[in-house]
């Protein structure tokens, strides 16, 4: 047996003997004051194993944090269940998981992914179930009354980064998936550049699935120029794919030693930490990329209890990467159904208590990783077609040394420029 399978039977079955020990005991928790109260079942999906953008890391969270919770005596003594489920990246898979939710009696999805926005909000709205901390992708997410989006979503991140690339780029193109999402991404984008008088991106659409691309690479850069040139692309899991044919391109090695040459940049989920990592750290071809994020950088002090509860109960899963924008939209997701959870102090909580409670204005405090998350009306931003949008702030990093590190300190709010988009 390979040690990667071993390493993995290993993490299963201490998995299974934790949860059978915390699932012993006439249905009291380790920690409870008593069994009276009801368990809450929620559920997170996520595509893996997929051709286009894959999340194992959020189920895998999601998985996690109900081990944590629950060797704790649960959330105000409930038992914490978690369903997860392979959204699979088509409509027709997350029209599944949310029926599944349904039919399992979910009282609230929780920090997952999907693109399908109309396959599985339809399902959740019918029956009552809210949507929490879902990834930001789907712009049902923030148009839905039953959906409560802890970040600004891909609106935010283009937005910002068109603000971010304006102070050091003179010509920007941007390479995006060929996809109705897709074709919101140059409005926004140019909405962040024309905050600063920058003339607007050359749009370059590209299949979001594809093996190689060559063709858009060179177009991408031919069309920045050389100096002050930068080349974004966001095509998610398929963006590593891109700069590595944007890498192979004639003449690019020179280029790169050139300190005029042109840079390249993306946002976070398109670009992160485990990306830089696998595609060699400080030698990475993303060194000195400019990445506009939702969070803090992974190595903030905020994420230090994320980091501890992953250390102690994630095993040996080594899809829970705590630099993983997935894994960590995840745990912010949880945070706001715990303290939800915790508010109601109710012997039985559903699916309306959940989203009665978040409609009336529970205020969650995520410990800096966020602004303070309230979803009143008064809250929200109320841009066409993300009128759901309360956290409206960004993060502006930069690759250095291998790493993602702050490029300006603390948050920038990008609400106004949202809001000016097209």
């Amino acid at each position: 047996m390979t040690g990667r399978r071993l390493t993995s039977l290993l993490a299963y079955v201490t998995t299974a003997a934790v949860g059978a020990s915390l699932l012993t005991g006439c249905g009291v928790l380790p920690g409870a004051t008593g069994g009276s109260r009801e368990p809450v079942t929620v559920m997170t999906w996520a595509p893996d194993q997929t051709r286009a953008t894959n999340m194992p890391g959020m189920p895998a969270m999601a998985q996690t944090y109900a081990r944590w919770v629950n060797a704790r005596g649960g959330i105000d003594g409930h038992e914490l269940r978690v369903l997860t489920c392979n959204e699979q990246n088509t409509t027709a898979g997350a029209a599944t998981c949310a029926r599944r939710a349904v039919r399992e009696k979910a009282v609230a999805v929780v920090g997952s992914y999907s693109q399908n926005g109309r396959a599985f909000m339809a399902p959740l709205e019918a029956a009552g179930i809210p949507y929490i901390g879902g990834y930001g992708i789907a712009e049902d997410e923030f148009t839905s009354p039953l959906s409560y989006p802890v970040n600004g979503g891909v609106a935010a991140l283009v937005a910002g980064h068109g603000m971010q690339l304006a102070g050091s780029c003179d010509r920007v193109s941007l390479v995006r998936p060929d996809t109705t999402a897709g074709d919101r991404l140059p409005e926004l984008l140019d909405s962040g550049l024309h905050k600063a008088s920058h003339r607007g991106a050359v749009d370059i659409p590209a299949l979001e699935d594809a093996a190689e691309y060559t063709e858009q690479a060179d177009r991408a850069r031919t069309r920045a120029g050389g100096e002050k040139g930068c080349v974004t692309a966001v095509l998610g899991e398929r963006t590593q794919t891109f700069f590595d044919s944007f890498r192979r391109l004639p003449g690019q090695e020179e280029e790169k030693r050139d300190k005029d040459a042109v840079r390249i940049s993306s946002v976070l989920g398109s670009v992160d930490q485990p990306v830089i990592d696998r595609t060699g750290g400080p030698h990475s071809p993303f060194e000195g990329a400019f990445v506009t994020g939702w969070y803090p950088e992974a190595g903030d002090k905020s994420w230090a209890p994320m980091r501890k509860v992953i250390q102690e109960y994630a095993f040996a899963d080594n899809r829970v990467d705590p630099a993983d924008a997935g894994v960590q939209t995840t745990w912010i997701a949880y945070t706001v159904l715990k303290e939800v959870v915790e508010a109601l102090r109710k012997d039985t909580i559903t699916a309306e208590d959940i989203s009665h409670s978040l409609d009336r204005g529970e205020r969650i405090d995520t410990g800096g990783l966020t602004p303070s998350l309230r979803w009143k009306y008064e809250d929200m931003l109320g841009a066409p077609g993300f009128t759901r949008i309360v956290n409206r702030e960004v993060t502006f990093q930069v690759v250095r040394q291998g790493r993602l590190v702050a490029q300006k300190p603390g948050f920038v709010d990008v609400g106004e420029t949202v809001l000016s988009a097209p």
